[in-house]
C-alpha cells in the first residue's frame, strides 16, 4: 500500500492524475526480473497497491559462476571499487580477493532474496514519486505481506487472483485490457504466437526432463483467467469452459471453490498455501507444531 489512496492512479480529491507511476512500477518488476535469480509468475499494478507472485530460483543462483554473480549484482546496484576491479580481471592482492569472495557469497544470497527483491522495487519508487511531490518521507504504507505457495494448485490459484485484481476492482472489464498486469502481457504476446521473456513461461503438461517454468499451456491458462473473468463480472456461475473444467480438475479444484478462491485469495489464506501433505512437510521443516490455516487449505484447495 502507499502513503494515499490514489496515489499511484487518479486522485478524485485533487483532480491529479498519478496513473504514471503505475507503468514505473510495472517497468521496475520486469527490470528485477533481469537481475535477480527470482521469476515473475503474476503481477498487477493497482492504483494504491500491487500484488505479485515470485518464484525462487536457487538453482540458478548456485549455477552462477562468481563472475556471473557480480555481472548480475552489477545490473542493478553499484557494487564497491574491489567487484568492479576483479571483473575487469585486474590484480588484487589476497586481501582484496578474500573481500571480494564475501561480497560474491553475499550478493548469492541477496539475489534469491525476496525481502532484497522488494525492496529493490519499492525504495526508487519511492524517491521518484517524493522527488515529483517535493517531499520527504515514507511512501509506502508498511513493509510487503507474503504467503508461500506450496504446490501448482495454490501457484495457479494466486496467479489467477493476481490477474483477475483490475476486474473485480472493476478497473477493467477483461484481462485483456488490464493495464499493468502479467495477464495483459501473456495476451498480448500469446497474440503473437510468443511468451514474454520477463515472465515465467508455461511449459506444458508434467514430463521427463521438464523446463523450469509453470504447468499447463499458456492457452489453457488464460481461457482459464478469462472463464473467470467473466463469471466474476456477469455472475454466471456456469460460464467455465471444457478446457477450463479440465484444468481445475486436474487441479483436484472444484469450479465453486476456484471462484471462491480467486475473488477472495488474500481473506481465506493468511499463512502458507497448498494441500495438506505439502503444508504438513513445509510446517515440519520449519519445525512449527501448528499448521496454520489447514482447515482453510483443506476446505478450498481439495475436492
Amino acid at each position: 500500500m502507499v502513503r494515499k489512496a490514489f496515489l499511484c492512479g487518479f486522485d478524485n480529491s485533487t483532480g491529479e492524475n498519478f496513473e504514471h507511476r503505475r507503468e514505473w512500477v510495472d517497468s521496475r518488476i520486469l527490470e528485477l526480473a533481469t537481475i535477480f535469480a527470482i521469476d515473475i509468475c503474476a503481477y498487477a499494478v493497482m492504483s494504491n497497491h500491487l500484488h505479485v507472485v515470485l518464484k525462487v530460483d536457487a538453482d540458478k543462483a548456485k549455477q552462477w559462476s562468481d563472475k556471473e554473480v557480480l555481472i548480475q549484482w552489477h545490473k542493478g546496484f553499484k557494487g564497491t571499487l574491489l567487484t568492479h576491479k576483479y571483473l575487469k580481471e585486474e590484480d588484487l592482492n589476497q586481501f582484496e580477493l578474500q573481500t571480494v569472495n564475501e561480497c560474491i557469497t553475499e550478493y548469492r544470497k541477496r539475489l534469491i532474496d525476496i525481502s532484497w527483491f522488494m525492496r529493490s522495487l519499492s525504495e526508487p519508487i519511492a524517491r521518484m514519486a517524493n522527488k515529483e511531490d517535493k517531499c520527504t518521507g515514507r511512501f509506502w504504507e508498511g513493509r510487503f505481506k507474503s504467503r508461500a505457495l506450496l504446490d501448482e494448485a495454490a501457484v495457479l490459484a494466486c496467479m489467477a487472483y493476481v490477474d483477475l485484481n483490475p476486474v473485480r476492482a472493476k478497473m477493467a472489464t477483461t484481462p485483456e485490457t488490464s493495464d499493468y498486469t502479467s495477464i495483459q502481457r501473456r495476451i498480448n504476446s500469446a497474440m503473437k504466437g510468443e511468451q514474454p521473456r520477463e515472465l515465467s513461461p508455461f511449459v506444458g503438461n508434467e514430463r521427463l526432463n521438464m523446463p523450469n517454468g509453470l504447468m499447463f499451456s499458456v492457452k489453457d491458462y488464460i481461457v482459464l483467467v478469462e472463464d473467470t473473468g467473466r463469471i466474476i463480472r456477469e455472475d454466471k456461475r456456469g460460464a467455465i469452459s471444457s478446457s477450463s473444467q479440465d484444468i481445475l480438475n486436474r487441479l483436484n479444484i472444484p469450479a465453486d471453490n476456484w471462484l471462491k478462491i480467486t475473488t477472495e485469495f488474500g481473506a481465506l489464506f493468511k499463512g502458507a498455501v497448498g494441500a495438506l501433505p505439502a503444508l504438513t512437510e513445509y510446517c515440519e521443516h520449519l519445525e512449527r507444531k501448528r499448521r496454520q490455516g489447514a482447515a482453510n487449505c483443506q476446505r478450498w484447495l481439495c475436492a
